[in-house]
C-alpha cells in the first residue's frame, strides 16, 4: 500500500515538473505582468504619530511615534524584562513601570493591554 502511494506521488511530481518546464520564459513573464494589482492602500491612521503621556513615555519614549511603533516598543520592553507569563503566554505580568500604564493591574491579557495603552496616547 505504501509503495503504491509513493509511486503515485512520484508520478505527480514528474508531471508537475514537466508542465512547469514546458512553459516558455516569455509566457511566464506575460502571465506575471497580467496579474491584477489590488486597489488596497495602507491606512494612514495607523501611521499618524501619537504622543504618549509621561506614564507610557517611561516605556516607549516621549517623542510622538505611530501607534504601531508604540506596540512594537511595548513588546520589546516586555520581552527584554521577561514579563510574559511562562505558562499562559497571553498574560503579561506588570512590573512597577507597566503597572502604572495598566491602571494598577498586576497581570493583563495581551488583548486588554492595547486597550489600556490607548488611554495613554493622544
Amino acid at each position: 500500500m505504501a509503495k503504491k502511494a509513493a509511486k503515485k506521488a512520484a508520478k505527480k511530481t514528474a508531471v508537475k515538473a514537466k508542465t512547469k518546464s514546458a512553459k516558455a520564459p516569455a509566457a511566464r513573464k506575460a502571465a506575471k505582468g497580467a496579474k491584477k494589482k489590488s486597489g488596497r492602500k495602507p491606512n494612514a491612521a495607523f501611521m499618524a504619530p501619537v504622543t504618549p503621556d509621561e506614564t507610557l513615555a517611561a516605556v516607549v519614549g516621549a517623542k510622538p511615534i505611530p501607534r504601531t511603533e508604540v506596540t512594537k516598543r511595548l513588546w520589546a520592553y516586555i520581552k527584554k524584562n521577561k514579563l510574559q507569563d511562562a505558562k499562559n503566554r497571553r498574560m503579561i505580568n506588570a512590573d512597577a513601570t507597566l503597572k502604572a500604564v495598566f491602571g494598577g493591574k498586576a497581570s493583563v491579557n495581551m488583548f486588554e493591554m492595547t486597550k489600556l495603552v490607548g488611554k495613554h496616547v493622544s
